[in-house]
């Protein structure tokens, strides 16, 4: 199933497939399974393991914030005990791992991407750290977290002060005793800060514009009801705003001990220190800026209008849902501080949750829009052959996560199998084919797609 020597030799350098995937994650392993299932011949390149991105760049307490009914990885459904509960990080590493002997991927671990071009005959030519190959057809599964991004500002603060990036994080135990400084309340965020809480730490929170939603409402976990609601399943371009759409944060929520809102106003209220956005720092001079009630504020608004959509639902399919009452503020900040001095305090570390950026400069293909953000049709680029697959918003809510990369990867399958697909491919296809189907002697009966 997984190599680190592709058959005999480590050397790469010249194997030729029909498709070449980059990136041994959930979207690659779906990718995979899919040209499995339609017997087209490809390899996966992943320069670490598979699944590396839940193994090594999550924290200890990580769990997903969506039920585990929603892991539908193609072939692969969720089949535990527990599908309204919520998967720790070892858990989904075991879930990716398993998906991967259940079909066998032709994966190479170990191997990373370092450049990709086109030759003269239009073929893709994909440099590794171990050879380059050639292919017909390229996905790039490389996900959308690949860059920890911690802004400039970082240089401007004391030596002494312990900084990481949120992918760094693992437990309050690997920090240096004292205070903590979080910067940024998206997902990631809210969640270590809560970690640091939980464990008794003091947090200092810098509060961004990220909406929340809630866990639970009327009887049903908010997931649950967006999926009845068809969010999950409302493609991008449906959005006047397709641009925009595409770069929104998502909402903070969090699956820990069986699921419960994150609220950042209870969190005040029990002691976490609240500001708005961190934006300068002189030395131990920190400034935020003057919107903290206005982010708070914002946050609600959107996790109330999300049970508003609920409640339209449940009275025009007159569901029997029990009423519940709605959310009232338990903390609201009084003249919120806009200036702190470290040498005033015990902080000791900062977490930079400043989200992550893409690096594409090893790709020499001119698909990428004046912001370096791939262009593209539901994941088909308009160089020929050329897919990006797990992009956040790729066609749906859903792409991108557990729960939409299979529709996202057969579609991507059937545009590489129906596409481009030689006339003598079709007649194999539809068994109508009397001649004998070129065979690669690599691998068996694979199916070669030009």
């Amino acid at each position: 199933m997984i190599s680190t020597d592709d058959g005999a030799s480590d050397d790469l350098e010249g194997v030729h497939r029909s498709v070449v995937i980059v990136g041994g994650g959930q979207a690659g392993l779906s990718m995979s399974y899919c040209l499995t299932q339609q017997g087209v011949d490809h390899i996966v390149l992943e320069r670490d393991r598979i699944g590396h991105e839940w193994r090594d760049r999550r924290w200890d307490s990580f769990c997903l914030v969506t039920p585990n009914w929603q892991c539908q990885l193609p072939g692969y459904p969720y089949a535990g005990d527990d599908p309204d509960g919520f998967l720790v990080r070892d858990e989904i590493v075991r879930y990716i791992d398993e998906y991967a002997r259940s079909f066998g991927p032709p994966v190479v671990e170990g191997v990373a991407a370092t450049r990709l071009r086109r030759d003269r005959k239009g073929r893709y030519l994909v440099g590794t750290s171990r050879g380059e190959l050639i292919a017909e057809h390229v996905v790039l599964a490389t996900g959308p977290y690949q860059v920890p991004l911690i802004p400039r500002l970082a240089d401007r603060l004391p030596d002494e002060l312990t900084q990481i990036h949120s992918s760094q994080y693992r437990s309050p135990d690997q920090l240096p005793p004292g205070e903590v400084l979080v910067i940024g309340t998206g997902q990631s965020g809210c969640q270590i800060a809560e970690d640091l809480h939980l464990a008794g730490r003091q947090v200092h929170l810098a509060v961004g514009s990220a909406p929340r939603v809630s866990r639970f409402y009327r009887g049903r976990d908010v997931v649950a009801w967006l999926e009845a609601l068809g969010y999950y399943r409302k493609a991008v371009d449906e959005f006047a705003d397709v641009d925009a759409v595409r770069f929104r944060v998502n909402h903070y929520v969090t699956g820990r001990d069986g699921g419960r809102d994150i609220d950042l106003r209870a969190f005040a209220r029990d002691g976490m220190r609240l500001y708005g956005r961190l934006i300068g720092a002189a030395g131990a001079a920190l400034q935020f800026a003057p919107d903290l009630e206005q982010n708070l504020d914002h946050a609600d608004a959107v996790a109330e209008g999300i049970k508003d959509s609920i409640d339209s639902y449940i009275d025009a399919q007159r569901i029997d849902a029990p009423p519940e009452a709605r959310y009232t503020p338990v903390w609201t900040p009084q003249r919120a501080a806009t200036h702190l001095d470290l040498g005033d305090t015990e902080i000791t570390s900062a977490i930079w949750s400043t989200g992550f950026g893409r690096d594409d400069r090893w790709i020499e293909v001119p698909v990428f829009d004046g912001r370096g953000y791939p262009t593209h049709d539901r994941g088909v680029t308009s160089c020929q052959g050329l897919y990006f697959l797990g992009l956040p918003w790729q066609h749906t809510w859903g792409s991108g996560r557990l729960s939409g990369i299979a529709d996202d990867a057969a579609y991507l399958t059937e545009r590489i199998t129906t596409g481009t697909t030689p006339e003598h491919l079709f007649r194999w296809i539809a068994g109508t084919s009397t001649s004998t189907y070129p065979r690669d002697d690599e691998w068996v009966a694979p199916r070669t797609v030009a």
